[in-house]
């Protein structure tokens, strides 16, 4: 990696934290510090969908700098984490004080360039993903064929 490329790299790492800190960790009252994020998370739909879209524009923008799929795969679980529970009216404005997706992204994001940590393939956290989520699905039927039963039990 030559100087300019190394510098235009460190510039967009900047940038990237610093939207990142508007979006999670900007202000602070009486110690405890937030950001944009849970803010908009008050205007139904429009707000949670500005949050998202700029989450995934940060993850977007380190991808197209080299991120390995393993770091960019973790960065959107984060994104999808936040921007799920963050849609649950009242609970995800809780949620979106506390769960700081961005700041968890940058951290991701130096522990592989300045760290060299996860590095590799996403196909291991993909497919526990696949299976966890297969396994999700198998027991909320079983889940619903037992309600059945029961409710069917009542009549």
């Amino acid at each position: 990696m030559d100087a300019l490329e190394k510098s235009r790299l460190d510039n967009e790492f900047r940038w990237v934290e610093r939207v990142s800190t508007l979006m999670d960790s900007k202000f602070s009252i009486g110690g405890f510090r937030f950001g944009l994020d849970p803010i908009l998370g008050l205007f139904p739909i429009v707000g949670q969908g500005i949050s998202f879209a700029t989450a995934l524009l940060l993850v977007l923008i380190m991808y197209r700098h080299g991120v390995s799929s393993k770091v960019a795969t973790k960065m959107l679980l984060n994104v999808i984490v936040d921007a799920g529970i963050g849609a649950i009216p009242l609970l995800g404005n809780v949620f979106d004080f506390f769960f700081k997706a961005n700041k968890k992204n940058i951290k991701l994001l130096k522990a592989y360039h300045y760290d060299g940590k996860h590095q590799g393939s996403a196909k291991k956290l993909l497919a526990f993903i696949f299976v966890s989520l297969l396994l999700l699905c198998v027991f909320m039927f079983y889940v619903l064929w037992l309600l059945g039963e029961w409710v069917i039990g009542l009549f």
